[in-house]
């Protein structure tokens, strides 16, 4: 079947931030002008969005592929309605070189239902000492450049490393934290930790890493985007670099929008993340933020970790949750609490990812490729991470009541996925 037409349904326009009752036409693997002589396919009322576009999810391949394989990472985007995949390269080992680069897209292109891009590391070994060979990495395919959270503390080799890829339009993500402040904390600074004895770091972190990098993006004119703000001392410094003109963006967690350093409780180290989680004056803020579109980027942050590094002392669990088929009924929550619209939601999940990657998806738009979700916002259900498709199931989520399920996933005009 070359064409479909999607009738009944509330069209979610990220771009015209408008929800509207109609239909949408797919033909050859894009959107198209609307054909009342296509197979019709009834949407029943429910809502249909552009896929997401997943900005830093981490597949283990190579080097950890029982934690997640591209292809249990592939099946747990598709049932999240994640159409793009945008992978870390914080493998083992690093993805640093053109041909760990090609393994990956080989492996990805195999065996991934979904849309898969590869970021590579901004240095050799992600160890901050010697830049990697930019230009060789974007002829093999890298979308981006980043150490993820192996932050480079090199100002010199820093600098080097934005001015090369400025030159060859590179786009380099940051993840903004001091990495002498945080070093060893596994909760923010506060009372919570103080009465639970964490080792904390001051929010103030967050701060002074960002405000470092935006210099360093002020000095050298790159483009940049930092992966996950997360306090409110933040955001101060991100909304002058935008003021200023400099080419940034920024990104937040679905973990930092949706829970607080409260959930923790009695060390739960599946709610152990990176960086920790906050206040609830910090997620509120970032809400606000995003709202605003001082932040313009949700990500799933997925990292999947196996029982044994989290079945430990709360101090000693490995960081990181997974996150791709959670991501959408989490990002809900703030749409049933009246706190964000659906178009608002779906910039940040879609369309602004799309953007900044230069990527033709994320919008309803004709001619675009029909990568699209079909789901019902209001379905409730108690979640079981053992039925999550991930070979991981590090969820904070586990036995929460959520509310929104998705029904099908389109790519390039092909369903992925069915309920």
């Amino acid at each position: 079947m070359t064409s479909l037409r999607i009738t009944n349904v509330h069209l979610i326009d990220p771009e015209g931030q408008t929800v509207q009752l109609g239909s949408l036409t797919i033909k050859d693997g894009r959107i198209a002008a609307d054909d009342p002589a296509a197979p019709e396919l009834d949407g029943q009322g429910k809502y249909l969005a552009p896929g997401i576009v997943d900005i830093g999810a981490k597949v283990c391949e190579p080097g950890e592929r029982h934690k997640e394989s591209f292809r249990s990472a592939g099946l747990a985007a598709a049932a999240g309605g994640v159409t793009t995949l945008v992978t870390r390269p914080d493998t083992a080992p690093a993805i640093d070189s053109p041909e760990t680069l090609e393994f990956a897209s080989r492996r990805a292109q195999a065996t991934c239902v979904v849309r898969t891009y590869q970021m590579a590391a901004l240095t050799k070994g992600r160890l901050g000492r010697e830049m990697t060979e930019i230009g060789f990495l974007l002829d093999a395919g890298a979308i981006a450049f980043t150490d993820c959270d192996a932050v480079v503390t090199d100002t010199k080799v820093l600098s080097r490393a934005l001015t090369y890829a400025r030159q060859l339009g590179a786009l380099v993500i940051g993840h903004p934290q001091d990495p002498g402040l945080s070093k060893g904390a596994a909760a923010t600074s506060g009372k919570f930790a103080t009465l639970r004895a964490i080792p904390a770091v001051s929010a103030m972190a967050e701060r002074l890493g960002l405000e470092r990098d935006l210099a360093m993006v002020e000095m050298t004119g790159a483009k940049y985007h930092a992966d996950q703000i997360s306090t409110a001392l933040a955001l101060p410094a991100l909304e002058r670099a935008k003021q200023q003109g400099l080419d940034v963006t920024a990104g937040v967690s679905i973990h930092h929008l949706t829970l607080n350093e409260f959930d923790v409780a009695n060390y739960r180290s599946f709610f152990k993340v990176k960086p920790p989680l906050r206040s609830e004056e910090d997620r509120l803020a970032m809400v606000a933020a995003l709202a605003s579109g001082l932040i313009d980027i949700i990500s799933s942050m997925h990292t999947p970790q196996d029982e044994e590094s989290k079945r430990l002392p709360y101090e000693q669990a490995a960081s990181g949750a997974v996150a791709l088929e959670t991501l959408l009924p989490a990002a809900l929550r703030l749409y049933h609490a009246e706190q964000l619209t659906l178009p608002q939601l779906f910039r940040a999940l879609s369309l602004n990812p799309a953007k900044r990657l230069g990527l033709p998806s994320g919008s309803l738009a004709d001619g675009t490729p029909a990568d699209l979700i079909l789901f019902d916002p209001n379905a409730p259900f108690v979640l079981d991470r053992f039925k999550l498709q991930s070979k991981s199931k590090n969820t904070p989520f586990d036995g929460q009541r959520m509310q929104g399920r998705v029904l099908a996933t389109f790519v390039q005009g092909e369903k992925v996925y069915q309920r």
